[in-house]
């Protein structure tokens, strides 16, 4: 028999309080019907016998004629009704609930990636998003790694969704004559030049698309690679020309990006006059709208308004459109209007790399940590992305410095981490997905065992007064859960809203987010904890769990005894109950 807290409530209602109850043996509590309201709260059955099963972990069972178990014995649905990821249905086949890892996983698809047989090892081994990257490659290049992403969920059962990142218009190398990279050594020569060159270029020459660079720059000035990856001191000026000598070493990467310093400060003053969203990020953004990408990330992001203008220019061109707005902090501006741009996106990501080449970088830990603290605060899922493994571009291994790295992100609770470089040209790109998996998973499951539940306050973030008692069933079914120690989370969701919010809670189980269309499923793979499935479901939530257990049940996904709390947005309540 289940056991449930309802809340029916009508669009506003006058604050109240509850009247306190004896504690009794009877099997249900009568209907409390409040005064002035629709509002009724039905709890079923005695809270005696529910705070019984807090230490039994079995519920009461009821009369097989009419409880849960006699319905779903009767039903007889196909386990195809229902879509799931076929790695995490292995996976919790084989080892359980608490073995399902909850920190989600981008990889950057490139020349390394981009086959079929790759993206598929990719997903095997944990990808829950893959990212294309604007900055390099043609549009026709993209368009099929797309393609190749959608037939692998298809034919494969995956629900990896795709995430476009722009450009940007800051100031960025070019394209490197064709290499892939370039090696620089100490004490090297090299020019930087606004001339568009012939094939083949002078040796140690690099494109720049910035016009003015050359007059912008003095001798003395320290340049920066991609975040800081290489370093240059300007030593001399020759027309269009800009002669610079490497202090540095590393790797250069084609479309790397370039800041200036001058007597230890950012030269920011040319980058605060360019746009955010470039002319040819604009026909990125048309294209991936075309495409149907789940997410775009916006590059060097300065404000609220930009994600407010793109998100009303996404809405004009496919009004029925359910693509979320990524914002990348990764500039000083960021973090001037970090909580504005926050609110105004659908998420952000903390660009650590480019961000780093912008503030000491001794500020780059607090600002991380300050902004995966104000996404889960305002309901946004959030990235840690930039030089989490840099080393596996070319190692096997990672540094133990890179392992802690990403540990301190995910005991941070971010929703994911993104390989960059790593997976979309480096020479390990699968080695090094299942080092941020083993480590995510062992780093979970330690907070686990440590009962670490940090008690961090999640303010309201709804305006209505039906959203403030989404969140409070939220909460509380994630403190019942922990307190529980319930297998699994449930939640019936067509938005993905409530599945956020419980995701937010991060609590100890896992959270099966069933929804019943796939664009939306896609979307909440991106998001903490959540195991997103694709089910028809009604506003029958008694109905839904029956159909829900059977096919989970003949998909060996759940077992007899599991015990399960589930919420829903169409009917505001919480359920607790035994599998049948």
């Amino acid at each position: 028999m289940s056991q449930s807290l309802q809340f029916i409530t009508p669009s506003r209602a006058p604050y109240f309080t509850l009247p306190k109850f004896p504690r009794t043996s009877c099997t249900r509590f009568p209907v409390i019907n409040l005064p002035n309201t629709k509002r009724s709260i039905t709890i079923t059955p005695s809270l005696s016998s529910f705070l019984h099963a807090k230490s039994s972990r079995s519920l009461p069972s009821g009369n097989a004629q009419t409880g849960a178990a006699g319905v779903v014995s009767a039903l007889s649905v196909g386990a195809t009704a229902i879509e799931v990821d076929a790695v995490t249905e292995a996976e919790l086949k084989e080892n359980g609930f608490r073995s399902t890892r909850r920190t989600k996983l981008i990889c950057t698809i490139g020349p390394a990636t981009c086959g079929f047989e790759q993206l598929e090892a990719l997903a095997v081994g944990g990808m829950n998003v893959a990212r294309i990257n604007m900055c390099h490659g043609s549009r026709e290049w993209h368009q099929t790694v797309i393609e190749r992403v959608r037939r692998l969920n298809d034919e494969k059962g995956f629900a990896v969704a795709i995430m476009m990142d722009t450009e940007g218009s800051e100031i960025h190398m070019g394209d490197l004559g064709g290499a892939a990279s370039a090696k620089t050594e100490d004490g090297e020569i090299w020019t930087f030049s606004v001339r568009a060159f012939g094939t083949p270029r002078p040796e140690r020459t690099i494109n720049v698309n910035y016009d003015g660079f050359a007059e912008d720059v003095k001798v003395g000035d320290e340049l920066l690679v991609d975040g800081g990856m290489v370093r240059f001191e300007v030593t001399e000026k020759i027309g269009p020309d800009v002669k610079c000598q490497c202090t540095d070493p590393g790797l250069l990467l084609p479309q790397a990006n370039l800041t200036l310093w001058r007597n230890g400060s950012l030269v920011s003053e040319r980058n605060a006059m360019l746009p955010t969203i470039s002319s040819k990020d604009w026909l990125d953004i048309d294209f991936g709208i075309a495409e149907g990408v789940d997410f775009i990330a916006i590059s060097f992001v300065k404000s609220a308004e930009v994600i407010n203008h793109l998100k009303s220019y996404i809405a004009a061109r496919a009004c029925d459109s359910e693509l979320a707005v990524i914002a990348k902090m990764e500039s000083v501006d960021s973090l001037k209007n970090l909580e504005e741009i926050i609110q105004a996106s659908d998420g952000a990501m903390v660009a650590r790399g480019d961000l780093g080449a912008q503030i000491p970088l001794e500020q780059v830990p607090s600002a991380q940590q300050k902004i995966v603290q104000l996404c889960r605060q305002l309901n946004k899922p959030v990235i840690v992305a930039s030089q989490l493994l840099e080393s596996m571009i070319e190692y096997p291994t990672p540094t133990r410095a890179e392992v802690a790295d990403v540990s301190e992100a995910v005991r941070q609770r971010a929703d994911a981490l993104m390989l960059s470089g790593e997976s979309a040209m480096g020479q390990y790109p699968e080695k090094a997905l299942a080092v941020l998996r083993s480590v995510s998973v062992r780093i979970e499951k330690w907070w686990r065992e440590e009962k670490c539940h940090e008690a961090m306050e999640l303010p309201d973030v709804g305006t209505l007064f039906a959203d403030s008692i989404s969140e409070e069933i939220c909460n509380s079914a994630a403190k019942m859960a922990n307190n529980l120690e319930a297998d699994a989370l449930f939640v019936y969701t067509k938005t993905g809203h409530m599945a956020s919010l419980l995701s937010r809670c991060r609590p100890d189980c896992p959270i099966f987010a069933f929804t019943t269309t796939t664009s939306v499923r896609r979307r909440l793979n991106l998001q903490w904890g959540l195991i997103p499935f694709r089910l028809s479901f009604s506003d029958d939530m008694d109905a839904n769990l029956n159909k829900t257990f059977s096919l989970l049940k003949a998909r060996g996904m759940i077992k007899s005894g599991d015990l399960v709390i589930a919420v829903s947005d169409m009917l505001q309540s919480i359920q607790v109950m035994n599998v049948p």
